[in-house]
């Protein structure tokens, strides 16, 4: 019997998700059947539910419904927890009886540093600033801290929405929030959560933000870079988009499913050449 998994979103066609888990599948020899969803934006646990009984086994979640994935789970990860979001949905049990459990995780973040790492980007002692004080952002946070940074700065438009961020995070390492206008640097690599780069535009920041040998990195990407990589490379950085993120973090969400490792660089490279 084929196992069914799927994406929920809205709007979802643009999904790339399940072309990923195909790939995963047919190289760990798992039969699972992989779809996207798109739930109604004011009952997405009903459609979850839906799923569970007509006998999915587990899900990824995008935006907008990570908060209301959170709020579906019966069992949450420490990250899981400390995000309010949850990205991936694992039934254990059968299903089908009154006792299973639904465990919610968020993957974004080992996606994000299994990501950087593969770049042979160093994090452990390195001067990280994260642009945004969004959910994508906090999702990432405890495992950029994991890594022991020398220090990690979130900038907001609005400050205090990254020093409330900061202050949620402040028992896992170094970690400040302010505004983009107190943004100094240099920094060892910037990372872009904002959403500025889907409508072209950039988050004010200064011309010294990168340190000899930086890094940036965007969370989005695109067939072209993004308008903060190419501000980034004009200021001398290396710069990074998150087609990788998201390959990383399908294949943590594969794992917790299937319990197999996948080879995520033939993905990553199939999903580039088809941008």
């Amino acid at each position: 019997m084929t196992d069914r998994y799927c994406v929920f979103g809205h709007p979802i066609g643009h999904s790339k998700s399940p072309s990923i888990h195909a790939a995963f599948a047919e190289q760990t020899g798992e039969a699972i059947e992989y779809t996207a969803i798109e739930a109604p934006l004011d009952d997405f646990c009903g459609a979850w539910q839906r799923f569970v009984a007509a006998g999915g086994r587990g899900a990824n979640v995008t935006v907008p419904f990570k908060e209301d994935a959170f709020r579906c789970c019966d069992v949450l990860s420490t990250r899981a927890r400390r995000a309010g979001a949850v990205n991936t949905l694992v039934l254990s049990g059968n299903g089908k009886s009154s006792d299973f459990k639904v465990h919610g995780d968020t993957t974004d973040g080992v996606g994000l540093v299994r990501d950087l790492v593969r770049h042979g980007v160093a994090l452990e002692g390195a001067r990280i600033l994260v642009l945004g004080a969004g959910g994508a952002v906090r999702g990432v946070l405890e495992p950029l801290l994991a890594q022991a940074p020398q220090s990690l700065q979130v900038a907001n438009r609005t400050a205090a929405k990254a020093e409330a961020l900061a202050h949620d995070f402040s028992d896992l390492g170094a970690i400040i929030g302010s505004g983009f206008e107190d943004v100094q640097g240099p920094f060892d690599l910037v990372i872009n959560g904002t959403s500025a780069s889907l409508s072209g535009e950039l988050p004010p920041l200064p011309d010294t933000l990168f340190s000899p040998s930086a890094g940036a990195y965007d969370m989005m990407y695109g067939a072209e870079p993004t308008v903060f990589l190419r501000w980034a490379a004009a200021r001398g950085a290396g710069t990074m988009d998150g087609l990788g993120m998201l390959v990383e973090q399908a294949a943590e969400s594969f794992f917790q499913w299937r319990g197999k490792r996948s080879d995520t660089a033939p993905v990553l490279e199939r999903l580039r050449r088809s941008l």
